[in-house]
Order: C-alpha cells, then structure tokens, then sequence
C-alpha cells in the first residue's frame, strides 16, 4: 500500500477516526458498501483484524508499508516495548511534531510545510519530513516573511489546549522544544500496535 491520495472520508468510515489523516467526519456512520447494516458485517479474521490495524497506522502517519515495516524493524532493535518503541519513532518524526506543535492544521499539510523549507531543527533547515528528531531539539520556523505568515495563519485555529505535555511551545516566537516522548495516552488514535507487529511477525 503506497501513500493513500484517495477519498479520505471513505478510508475513515472503514478503519475509524483518523485524526492526523483527516479532521473530517462522516455523517454516514457505516461502513462503505455495507449500506447501513453493520448488524450484518462479516465476522473479521485475525489476519484482515491485523491488516486494518496496519493500515489504520499507515494512514494516520502517512507512510507506506514499506516504510512501516522498517520503522517496525527499528523498534525491535531498540530496548523496551516494540509496540511503544513503534509509536515513539512515529511520533518523533518531523512532520508529526510539526503537526503536534499547531504549525499545520493536518499531517499532510505539515509534510508539505517541512518539504518547502519552512522549519528548522536546532537552527538547520530540515526538509525532510521523515526527520527523525531528537530529545530536547528545538523547532523553529524560517526567518522569512511567507514561513512567519503561514504559521501564524495556522496556529490560530490551532486547538492549543490539546498539545501533548512532551512539547514546549512559544507561540509567540514560533518555536518549539521537544521535552520527552510522547505519552501513550496523548496518541488519540484507537487502534491496537500489538496486532501491527504480529501483522509483520512472519517477515521479522
């Protein structure tokens, strides 16, 4: 599955609220193609259980399965919980601290601002959004008048009462420091990473 550029409300009546993917909702509340009678669905194999859990990650972080497999292969190398390992490295990249900070409304849109330049890490312009960032690095934003704009625009409809305890921000000099990991609970994204790492098991 390559990155998804698709009908973004069609993905979430499936696999459930995607919040870095999507901040829409549907009013439809079933599935597509079931037409309403969710009392009819088909029981789901451990094997399909695992996948929409895979793709469910793969969506709201924006990779490929490619990439996710080797973020998966990462986390096991690393000390602790694969699952929680998983999620930490996601959530450590660039583009979705970007996305945590307020400096874009959705994960799409903040891949989009660090492509074109508009943030530094530690005084170095970072244009690679996969970037994984460092305890205690500080986000800033480009000294130009387009970059200061364009956040500015954004951090205003920012809900900044939800940034997660792990980051620091001055709002008012557009930075930010990235304090600690993110806790588990701040990730608000139902879905089970245990069966994202059994979902890869056989290939491990």
């Amino acid at each position: 599955m390559t990155r998804y550029r698709g009908p973004k409300l069609k993905k979430t009546r499936r696999l459930g609220e995607l919040l870095n993917f999507t901040q829409k909702q549907s009013i439809r509340k079933y599935s597509p193609g079931e037409h309403g009678l969710t009392n009819k669905e088909k029981k789901s194999s451990e094997y399909s259980t695992r996948l929409k859990e895979k793709q469910k990650l793969q969506l709201n972080y924006g990779i490929s399965n490619k990439n996710l497999f080797s973020y998966v292969c990462l986390a096991r190398k690393l000390s602790g919980s694969t699952e929680q390992n998983l999620l930490k490295l996601l959530e450590m990249r660039l583009d979705t601290i970007v996305f945590r900070f307020g400096f874009a409304k959705t994960l799409p849109f903040a891949r989009q601002i660090v492509t074109h330049g508009h943030i530094l890490v530690n005084n170095k312009k970072i244009t690679i959004p996969s970037y994984q960032c460092k305890l205690n690095d500080k986000i800033t934003i480009l000294k130009t008048d387009n970059s200061y704009k364009l956040i500015e625009q954004n951090l205003k409809i920012a809900n900044l009462t939800s940034l997660p305890s792990h980051l620091n921000l001055d709002p008012q000099n557009l930075s930010g420091t990235i304090e600690n990991f993110i806790d588990r609970n701040e990730i608000l994204l139902q879905i089970n990473e245990l069966l994202v790492i059994e979902y890869y098991s056989k290939n491990l």
